[in-house]
């Protein structure tokens, strides 16, 4: 097919460029940084789980001054499973994957949740964690799609 189509002309009549189909732009690097991001958090997503399992002594107050009235076990659990979805999830965006783009806005929103109400606990990572959740969701919804389009020209 060629990249200039029939009857598609310019001011001055000449033939102008059209596009076969979507070029990535310069957003790609927010995705690779969503992607790259996702694995990194959840990578400490895994490992705030572990010392809450093992090490309850580590977190700034007991679990009766949580938003939740969990023990630290359950927490440590919780963040396991949502550190293993999304480092997961986080190798799928950095594929190109529709469906790590649905769910990384999700488990990001998720992450987010949990980490505001598991602030009392650790509250300068719990911020830090949010802040990234919310670029994290910035990127896979606005710029989602740019991952594709860079995989489908490689």
């Amino acid at each position: 097919m060629s990249d200039i189509h029939a009857g598609q002309h310019g001011a001055a009549g000449q033939a102008r460029y059209m596009p076969t189909r979507a070029e990535p732009t310069g957003w790609v690097g927010w995705i690779i940084f969503a992607g790259v991001a996702m694995v990194v958090l959840g990578a400490f997503q895994l490992i705030e789980g572990l010392v809450a399992v093992f090490e309850r002594g580590f977190y700034l107050v007991s679990t009766s001054n949580m938003i939740v009235h969990v023990n630290y076990t359950a927490w440590g659990w919780t963040h396991f499973a949502i550190g293993c979805a999304v480092v997961i999830t986080g190798l799928g965006v950095l594929a190109g994957s529709t469906w790590a783009r649905v769910v990384g806005i999700a488990l990001a929103v998720i992450s987010a949740i949990i980490s505001l109400a598991f602030i009392p606990a650790y509250p300068v990572w719990g911020i830090i964690v949010i802040a990234l959740d919310v670029l994290v969701i910035y990127a896979l919804a606005v710029h989602g799609r740019e991952m594709k389009t860079l995989q489908d020209e490689m």
